[in-house]
């Protein structure tokens, strides 16, 4: 085999994609020490009162009191596990719903002002409901959480799958294929960049709905945490929760990322 290796201007570039991003990182990391270093300073100065505003010390020790009793652990746990339970239920449900729509002219002209009104519909205001319907239980959050992102994930998918090459449709059909071919060997295989990109929307939302069913209907979770924290005035405890909140949205985001790298390549 013949080796080719990268020309002079192939290694410039790549050696400018490395630094630039080398160079975002860089900077990254620098914008989150000055950001906590002027928290942190403010809070020792007296211009926040660290009472309210709390502080990267107090947050870290409230942190460390709660590792030793691995309290954090369960807390975390409980919303992860809540949020990955509600995320599959509405990727399966978004999916199979979606397809339906899509199989079907006249089911998706009726439901489609019913879609557009539950999507757009506040989902805190269903709390209430729901807890008087299921109880206060996980399967209030779960199903709090799914009418969250549901809806939004039908809508998506349908239009992109109504949106789907025709060319291709009516080459599998002059070959004697059927609407399940069309499904099986077009429709889904062409539609996965459009459903990894809607579950990377969805995993966000899910964890939001899981937080809104939490504040009602929970003695568990990082959502419990921070409404208890806010009604006994422990703002240690409500910025810890919050800031663990923002690790565990970045981890399932990064989770699905990688599960897209690995479909595509």
């Amino acid at each position: 085999m013949i080796e080719t290796h990268p020309s002079l201007a192939q290694q410039e570039f790549i050696q400018k994609e490395k630094t630039h991003r080398r160079n975002v990182s860089v900077i990254r990391m620098l914008l989150l020490v000055l950001f906590l270093s002027l928290w942190e300073l403010c809070a020792r100065l007296g211009f926040i009162n660290d009472f309210i505003f709390s502080s990267p010390t107090r947050v870290t020790i409230c942190f460390l009191d709660m590792v030793k009793d691995n309290s954090i652990f369960v807390h975390t746990g409980v919303t992860v596990m809540e949020t990955l339970i509600s995320f599959a239920l509405v990727v399966v449900f978004g999916l199979l719903i979606s397809i339906l729509l899509w199989s079907s002219r006249s089911i998706s002209e009726v439901l489609e002002p019913y879609l557009v009104m539950l999507n757009s519909l506040p989902k805190s205001a269903l709390a209430p409901i729901l807890i008087v319907w299921l109880g206060n239980n996980i399967k209030t959050i779960i199903v709090a959480s799914i009418s969250v992102a549901v809806f939004g994930c039908i809508m998506t998918l349908h239009t992109g799958f109504s949106q789907t090459d025709p060319d291709k449709i009516k080459l599998i059909y002059s070959l004697g294929g059927t609407k399940k071919d069309v499904l099986l060997k077009v429709l889904l295989p062409g539609s996965i960049p459009l459903i990894i990109s809607n579950m990377k929307v969805n995993i966000g939302l899910c964890l939001v709905g899981v937080i809104i069913g939490e504040f009602l209907a929970a003695n568990k979770g990082l959502g419990y945490l921070i409404i208890y924290g806010s009604q006994v005035f422990k703002m240690d405890l409500v910025v810890m929760s919050i800031v663990i909140l923002c690790i565990v949205s970045a981890f399932l985001y990064q989770g699905i990322t990688l599960l897209e790298k690995k479909i595509r390549f």
